[in-house]
């Protein structure tokens, strides 16, 4: 790939970062409802002009639930990819083995740490906010594709999880000070995941022919297209959602506008912004130029 990266530094990196799940949630770290959880060009929710404020506010948050747990969601199928491809050389470069354990173990960390999340959300924000899932079965289905596909949809949601917090997060001073930093943490470790992802995708695709790398991308398409069917029915249930938390009956136009306007911040959230990174298109360059045109000539359907 033409940005080289090595186990040995990833590894180094991850080490430096390391942070634990009590350190960031819990009693004495609550989170401050009064603020919003998520950036608006995230979140879609400004444009909603017959909604108040507050309204708009709670929506907000119903969004970053759903955000955070949808990393968790995802990262149910990482983790076990990311341990099958360790396992069949266990016995060759340590700093490879290492790295991808240890990859594989913060993946499980950041699980635990969404479902705290979740826990501590609904406590503060005292209504039920549905997810889709179960995460075993959008796990099976995913796993279900080839695994350049896989990896390749891996690091999608890598660069993509960079680009929302160096664009968008980082620097806005309106969200919750306690969900920035949970953001902040995961980042800091995603960071090197996606390094490591971009060598899992190397070695991959050296093991693979041409064609095999053409179907990869058709895997890779079909995992996004069954992404977007699940936020679909994320957009339906956060409606739900936010009709119990408010108390507010929307009229039928009303809610198409938030359908509509909903769906494509989902979808710019979780498979435009991925599909149009700068590293994740070089990656595809390096597969043949061919792939970067495909996804680039489907990317506008999803910003």
């Amino acid at each position: 790939m033409s940005v080289k990266y090595t186990y040995e530094r990833a590894l180094a990196a991850s080490e430096r970062v390391n942070w634990k799940v009590e350190d960031l949630i819990g009693e004495d770290k609550p989170l401050d409802f009064s603020r919003r959880f998520l950036p608006e060009s995230l979140a879609g929710t400004d444009g909603l002009d017959f909604l108040t404020e507050e309204e708009r506010r709670v929506l907000n948050q119903i969004r970053g639930h759903g955000y955070l747990c949808m990393f968790g969601l995802v990262e149910e199928f990482i983790l076990p990819f990311v341990l099958d491809h360790a396992r069949p050389k266990l016995s060759g470069d340590d700093h490879r083995v290492r790295a991808l354990l240890q990859f594989a173990t913060e993946e499980a960390k950041h699980i635990h740490l969404f479902k705290c999340f979740r826990a501590e959300f609904e406590k503060g924000f005292g209504t039920r906010c549905d997810v889709i899932g179960p995460p075993e079965a959008v796990a099976e289905h995913v796993l279900s594709h080839s695994p350049l596909a896989v990896a390749l949809a891996i690091l999608h949601i890598e660069w993509m999880t960079q680009r929302h917090y160096l664009e968008a997060i980082r620097d806005n001073d309106e969200l919750d000070p306690q969900m920035k930093s949970l953001l902040y943490h995961h980042w800091l470790e995603e960071a090197q995941h996606a390094k490591l992802d971009m060598l899992m995708v190397e070695a991959i695709a050296a093991a693979s022919t041409p064609e095999e790398i053409a179907e990869s991308l058709d895997g890779y398409l079909s995992i996004g297209a069954f992404l977007d069917e699940g936020l679909a029915q994320q957009v339906e249930m956060d409606i739900e959602a936010f009709t119990r938390a408010t108390g507010r009956e929307l009229t039928g136009e009303e809610k198409d506008r938030i359908r509509r306007a909903q769906q494509r911040s989902q979808r710019w959230t979780f498979l435009g912004s991925g599909m149009t990174h700068p590293r994740f298109l070089a990656t595809l360059e390096e597969l043949g130029a061919e792939h970067r045109r495909r996804i680039e000539e489907v990317a506008p359907s999803f910003c």
